[in-house]
């Protein structure tokens, strides 16, 4: 577990910007089973979240078309609800941070970890735009 006073701003980079916060298994299965689509940020304290995944993933969020849900759970501070959250990433194996958009509960878009170390944040963004212009 990480010290909140570590975490907290790491969190409030996506909170501010209107990503739900979720700590508990039933909350994560609740928020993606809903209707339309959501996006799920698993966080975390490395340089390429900090550098790349939260600011790309905020960026995303401009364009025309983003997603009707946001949400996120933080790895190594939320077991609960990262355990939960992954369970609906399968088959793809645990990474953190990482990015995910589902549709009606489904999953239908991917960003592992080693999709996001190395890319820009924009370049991030990018990728999930043209999710967003598929699927929402």
């Amino acid at each position: 577990m990480y010290p909140d006073d570590l975490v907290m701003p790491m969190k409030h980079e996506l909170t501010d910007k209107g990503f739900q916060d979720l700590t508990s298994a039933e909350e994560v299965n609740e928020a993606i089973k809903k209707e339309g689509t959501t996006l799920l940020m698993i966080n975390s304290v490395c340089g390429c979240a900090a550098g790349a995944a939260r600011p790309g993933a905020v960026f995303s969020l401009t364009g025309d078309k983003k997603p009707d849900n946001l949400i996120t759970v933080f790895a190594g501070v939320d077991k609960e609800a990262v355990d939960a959250a992954r369970k609906h990433l399968a088959p793809f194996p645990p990474s953190s941070p990482c990015i995910a958009l589902f549709k009606d509960g489904e999953l239908v878009h991917m960003l592992e970890r080693h999709h996001i170390e190395g890319n820009p944040a924009g370049a991030i963004a990018a990728n999930l735009q043209g999710a967003y212009a598929e699927y929402c």
